[in-house]
């Protein structure tokens, strides 16, 4: 049972399926203007050594960004996302994104001081046991800084993905797969106290009126939690229960109520449990009626969360 922020973030991330496949690793030197932008899928760079500038346009409701990344630092575009790396401050026009230039080059082993920027790219693919609904908690894009306190346990990684890159041979080591899913991990549990990660979730367990009811959901889903139930539950009238929830969630406590249910379902599913006692403990008398919900919740039928595709190479995430 979720305790704390973190510890909400572990449970979230429970059962996350992770594949991630090296695009190419090499050097920019001069002029570059690179990007994994465009193949429809979600991406990663790496930076190995030197130093450049992660370019996003404005998109939507977030405004335009450019970071400067470091040795040490990493970036994970949650889904395809128009962006660039660049070796100056200064962004692109909008028109000049999709535009490539510069050529990168294969490492030098030698250990020498080079110019330029060192780069291991790719893409990767997560699956998660709430379907759909995962991709509404997380952020566009995540950026693990080398110096977060909070990724000093992934510092070991980085280190091992810089050695392995550097290796003479004629294909990326395979092991940057393996090494780049589990930094992956330590990003999304880096973020897991600022706003920019499940704000809902994260919202409502730091407001301690809230957190014991939380708690109480993910323990007892099966229970009777009515709206008026919550409210009784929190000491609070259903309006200002209603009120003060919504303002703190950003979605009113039925559907918050039914992803927390469908997230413990997709758990007990994944270990094994039928479909029916299920159903039952989250609170469904009627398999079909559990069936429309959690397909409702998460865009998928339960019979996905215990199938397990044949010689899959992804890296479950505990």
């Amino acid at each position: 049972m979720p305790t704390s922020a973190e510890q909400a973030a572990d449970w979230l991330l429970s059962g996350l399926e992770l594949r991630s496949t090296l695009f190419h690793v090499g050097r920019y030197c001069g002029a570059y203007r690179a990007s994994t932008a465009g193949h429809q899928r979600a991406s990663f760079h790496l930076v190995l050594e030197g130093t450049c500038w992660l370019h996003l346009p404005a998109k939507n409701s977030r405004a335009a960004q450019s970071t400067r990344l470091v040795a040490g630092d990493a970036v994970f575009l949650m889904h395809d996302i128009e962006h660039c790396l660049t070796p100056d401050s200064n962004a692109p026009s909008d028109d000049e994104y999709t535009v490539r230039i510069g050529a990168m080059t294969p490492l030098d082993a030698s250990g020498e001081s080079h110019d330029g920027v060192a780069l291991a790219c790719g893409f990767f693919e997560f699956r998660s046991d709430l379907g759909e609904a995962i991709t509404g908690l997380l952020p566009d894009h995540i950026l693990a800084r080398h110096d977060d306190a909070k990724l000093a346990g992934a510092r070991t990684l980085f280190d091992l993905i810089r050695a392995e890159a550097a290796r003479v041979q004629d294909a990326p080591s395979p092991l940057i797969h393996r090494l780049t899913d589990a930094l992956f991990f330590y990003a999304l549990r880096a973020v897991a106290s600022t706003g920019d990660f499940a704000p809902g979730l994260w919202s409502v367990m730091r407001r301690a009126e809230f957190t014991p009811l939380v708690s109480a959901i993910i323990e007892r889903p099966g229970e009777e939690w009515t709206t008026h139930t919550m409210a009784a539950f929190c000491h609070m009238s259903r309006a200002r229960f209603c009120k003060q929830f919504a303002q703190a969630c950003g979605q009113p406590p039925v559907q918050f109520l039914a992803l927390l249910r469908m997230k413990v379902a997709a758990e007990m599913l994944r270990h094994g449990a039928s479909t029916l006692s299920t159903a039952e403990h989250v609170g469904y008398q009627s398999e079909s009626a559990f069936a429309q919900a959690f397909k409702r919740v998460t865009g998928l039928p339960p019979g996905t969360c215990r199938r397990e595709p044949a010689g899959s190479a992804q890296t479950p995430v505990h």
